[in-house]
């Protein structure tokens, strides 16, 4: 009797245990964040705005890209995108009327600088002038990104971009710049927005502007090196952050009350299996992710185990530059959709036919195992639910780094594009709702548990919108565009659940 007592109330208290979990995370709000969290939407400029060849804008090698045949799913471009240069006021009305604090939003280099460099064009600045001053206006917190890949093809015809130690100065000077004319209302600045993304992407394999490689002899890409362009690209965007940061401390930081940042592309990985060999390939995995960036501006120097790897190919910092990378952060930010599983990569056939980055690091990383899928897949072939990544990869960041200030700067996932799905079915995305409810859910066990250092979180995205390669195929928005009337807009319902969440404080 005892004994059997004792199973029910051990079974009591299981149940009560889960049904508490459960009706948290039903409840979750704005109200269960620690105060002054800050909850926004994000964007960026190619994606968003539209307007290319209007008021001086220079060309990028994404609108160069983005017109060559085979290089977008769809066929389309962004010469139009969302249209948000000539809408910018009804879209803040729509941030404000959902409660968001804060947008995060690029600066198109080339609306500034049309050639990259030398004569800078006032309709751009005008423009950002607006832009911010509406935001203000209605309450909401500005959170700028300088670089969200749109480099100006005329620094890419002149040094080959990011490849060459040139394009330093430049971006000090778009950099400094958008400082001096901005930074009096800006207080939140992202010097790059995913450098490991663009590096990858548009150095190794190819599938990014301006989609350079050397996989199959040169077959899929006119020119590039696999094996050593990412790295070379890299560490020039990382000179160049060093380079900014030290001009805005030493100039604004103080008098304009600022911060600076970089968002960071980190996908969470898993160990296949238990053992040693997988375990060190999901560490090695994440070396060649985040640590390749955060480990030089945490510590000085890339990872031991790319030094060891990459050998030779991987550039050296001098020791001036990695006095200036070391602390050069305010907060890091982090772009987190998925998590997959990583394995240790015993024979490397693929990556030796390849030579290419990818390859260094030893490890096979899927969203599924021998057996399953690691979570239920959004329309994006690599994006997958797992909210416990979050918290894993902030508990990680915390133990590794110091627990620094930590900002998601984006979160989110997509549906697809569909002609025979109908506006009125496109609007009940539950599926985005329990997306959402999951991650911050994962995401404030990490701070009120594990007391990691997060200040703030930014959707992905507002707007249906405009996705690189995926063209319009892929819906991340909160708001569904409708693209064969005007770009109208329509509120799925995410957007009420994400009223609710952020107009409760219970």
């Amino acid at each position: 009797m005892v004994l059997r007592r004792g199973i029910a109330l051990a079974i009591a208290l299981l149940l009560l245990f889960e049904i508490q979990t459960c009706l948290s995370q039903l409840q979750i709000n704005r109200g269960s964040f620690p105060k002054g969290f800050v909850f926004g939407t994000a964007s960026s400029a190619f994606q968003y705005e539209g307007a290319v060849k209007e008021d001086g804008r220079g060309p990028s090698v994404w609108d160069t890209y983005s017109h060559t045949f085979g290089r977008i799913l769809d066929l389309s471009n962004a010469d139009v995108a969302v249209d948000q240069y000539h809408r910018f006021e009804n879209d803040i009305q729509l941030m404000k009327d959902m409660g968001m604090d804060a947008y995060r939003f690029s600066i198109s280099w080339t609306r500034i600088y049309p050639n990259g460099a030398g004569e800078i064009n006032q309709a751009g600045i005008d423009y950002y002038n607006k832009l911010i001053n509406a935001l203000l206006a209605k309450g909401i917190q500005p959170y700028v990104t300088l670089y969200h890949w749109d480099l100006p093809q005329a620094l890419e015809d002149k040094y080959n971009g990011w490849l060459s130690p040139d394009i330093i100065n430049d971006f000090a000077t778009f950099s400094e710049t958008c400082f001096q004319k901005f930074g009096d209302r800006v207080k939140h600045w992202i010097t790059f927005n995913e450098p490991h993304t663009f590096s990858i992407q548009g150095y190794d394999v190819g599938l990014q502007a301006p989609g350079r490689c050397s996989i199959l002899l040169h077959l899929f890409c006119k020119a590039g090196n696999s094996a050593t362009e990412p790295y070379i690209v890299a560490h020039n965007v990382l000179r160049s952050h060093a380079t900014v940061a030290d001009i805005y401390r030493k100039r604004y930081k103080n008098a304009q009350d600022g911060s600076l940042g970089i968002a960071f592309d980190v996908i969470w990985y898993e160990p296949e299996t238990n053992t040693k060999e997988d375990i060190e390939a999901a560490q090695r995995a994440q070396d060649f992710q985040l640590g390749w960036f955060l480990d030089p501006l945490m510590f000085g120097d890339y990872p031991s185990s790319m030094r060891s790897r990459v050998g030779s190919r991987l550039p050296k910092f001098s020791q001036i530059e990695s006095s200036l990378l070391k602390g050069s952060l305010d907060f890091v930010g982090i772009n987190h959709y998925t998590t997959f599983y990583a394995r240790n990569n015993a024979t490397n056939l693929v990556g030796t036919l390849l030579n290419d980055a990818i390859a260094d690091s030893g490890t096979i990383i899927l969203p599924f195992n021998r057996t399953k899928a690691i979570g239920e897949r959004a329309n994006s072939i690599w994006l997958y639910f797992v909210p416990e990544g979050m918290k894993n990869l902030m508990n990680y960041i915390k133990h590794k780094y110091g627990n620094p200030v930590v900002i998601i700067t984006e979160n989110g996932m997509d549906d697809p594009n569909s002609p025979f799905i109908s506006i009125e079915k496109a609007l009940k995305d539950e599926k985005r709702i329990r997306y959402y409810k999951g991650y911050l859910s994962s995401l404030l066990a990490s701070i009120k548990e594990d007391g990691c250092n997060v200040k703030g979180y930014f959707a992905w995205s507002l707007l249906d919108n405009w996705e690189w390669g995926a063209g319009f195929t892929s819906r991340f928005g909160l708001y569904f565009v409708d693209y064969k009337d005007n770009l109208k807009r329509y509120p799925k319902q995410s957007v009420q659940w994400f009223k609710n969440f952020l107009n409760s404080t219970e």
